[in-house]
């Protein structure tokens, strides 16, 4: 939304006389304001204008307005939307929250009350939209080496990375798979003095054990049956530059001893070569495992794990950094925006609270491929729970599993609130109402659970 886009209120009802009354009461507040007596036409002009609040009749001849209402939010899942009705009813009014409406109100209609609504969802619109920019601000802000985060714990990787990074001969990255460490060792090598010379990727994970020496060292011909010519290894490869040694704890203990060796004497030796080759290589080792207890268990060298762990840098998972989540969101969504030519504005309020409240178990990884997959699936502006995969449809923000039976009372509480704001389309004001607490109340609890508290339209 740009600040020099009007701000459209789409009015549908069957009454003339209504939609006089609401185009007098909100025209003097510098809306645009768009009538429909007809239903059909109504959503055929919504289709058009997608305008950013509709009053909508809930008693209608030709269509009910509650099913116009979810064609509605299944076009625009951001559209904010008022039902209006003859008489005020609990149960519809419920169901209209549980739908998707922001509000409900009786008639006749409180022209005092419509007007402050309608002005507090205008001044929510422009707050939304600024909050926006501000996301796309603070992702530029807070992208390290393509590394997104503002949490302390991320704060305080990329401080180490910065000082590490001109100095360093080896260096291990642990943290569970998903977070990140192949984004780490690059940075570390973007900064350090061999930044022009070559990155070099080596999986440990994907190395057959017979070949393991020849692809880490290279061989000379007629080293091995199907040596038909000298090769140089990844270290050689690598030459004045980094090689990156992902999920090093796969190593067989034969090729722990030949990298220790390596490391030892910064020398390499071709599978066949009598003479040994210096190399001049960085090295950046991760893992997913826990090295220390693999040590203790025999399955990793100590010698080895020591000369790695010089310096060991610990990535946190996403679960760890949820105040990282929104802006990672909004990081994603601009990057498979760009890549699929979509003009993705960002979530609905019902997507975001999926989001918040999903455990991440593949971390960062995950939430990329989540955001990937959804900017691919949707045909609008705004990416609804419908376009999220399965995982995120079928199962509700703090639905009870096998694994709930015994919680805390903070997380009861946290599962319970965003259950709600679910419940009422993410209406922070209703929720508060539903829950008996202030909506200050609730903005602070919210805060305290680190949930994303903006909605992009």
């Amino acid at each position: 939304m740009n600040a020099s886009d009007p701000f459209v209120v789409l009015v549908i009802d069957e009454d003339a006389q209504n939609l006089n009354l609401v185009r007098t009461a909100l025209e003097q507040h510098g809306l645009r304001i768009v009538a429909a007596e007809d239903p059909e036409a109504g959503f055929a002009t919504f289709l058009r204008i997608r305008p950013r609040v509709v009053l909508l009749r809930l008693e209608m001849k030709k269509v009910a307005g509650m099913e116009l209402l979810a064609r509605m939010l299944a076009v625009d899942p951001g559209v904010d939307a008022i039902l209006m009705a003859a008489d005020y009813s609990t149960e519809s009014a419920v169901a209209a929250i549980k739908e998707g409406a922001c509000d409900y109100m009786t008639k006749p209609l409180d022209i005092a009350k419509l007007r402050s609504r309608i002005v507090g969802l205008h001044a929510d619109a422009e707050q939304r939209r600024k909050t926006l920019n501000l996301d796309l601000e603070m992702v530029e802000a807070y992208s390290f080496e393509g590394i997104v985060g503002r949490s302390p714990l991320m704060l305080e990787v990329f401080a180490k990375v910065r000082r590490i990074a001109p100095h360093f001969r080896t260096v291990l990255v642990t943290g569970p798979t998903g977070t990140g460490k192949e984004l780490v060792a690059q940075a570390l090598h973007r900064l350090s003095s061999a930044a022009r010379n070559k990155f070099v990727v080596c999986n440990c994970s994907a190395l057959v054990e017979s070949l393991l020496e020849s692809e880490l060292f290279g061989h000379v011909r007629g080293a091995f049956t199907g040596a038909a010519q000298d090769k140089a290894g990844l270290f050689e490869h690598a030459d004045g530059g980094t090689i990156f040694l992902d999920e090093i704890g796969e190593l067989s203990p034969n090729a722990q001893a030949k990298l220790l060796r390596v490391l030892q004497n910064r020398q390499i030796q071709r599978v066949g070569a009598v003479v040994p080759r210096d190399v001049n290589v960085r090295v950046v080792a991760a893992t997913h495992r826990n090295l220390k207890t693999m040590v203790k268990e025999g399955k990793f060298r100590e010698d080895l794990y020591y000369r790695l762990a010089m310096i060991d840098l610990q990535l946190p998972p996403l679960a760890s950094r949820r105040e990282d989540l929104p802006l990672l969101i909004r990081h994603f969504v601009e990057k498979f925006a760009s890549e699929y030519k979509k003009p993705i504005a960002g979530l609905s309020r019902r997507a975001q609270l999926r989001m918040a409240a999903y455990p991440w178990p593949g971390n960062v990884r995950e939430l990329e491929n989540v955001i990937g997959n959804a900017c691919m699936m949707v045909d609008d502006t705004v990416i609804d729970v419908g376009d999220l995969p399965e995982r995120f449809r079928e199962r509700l923000a703090g639905e009870a599993t096998a694994d709930d039976t015994l919680l805390s009372l903070e997380e009861v509480q946290r599962r319970h609130i965003l259950r709600v704001l679910e419940g009422v389309g993410g209406n922070k004001a209703r929720a508060a109402e539903v829950l008996g607490i202030g909506r200050a109340t609730i903005y602070e609890l919210l805060s305290k659970m680190k949930a994303p508290q903006s909605a992009s339209r």
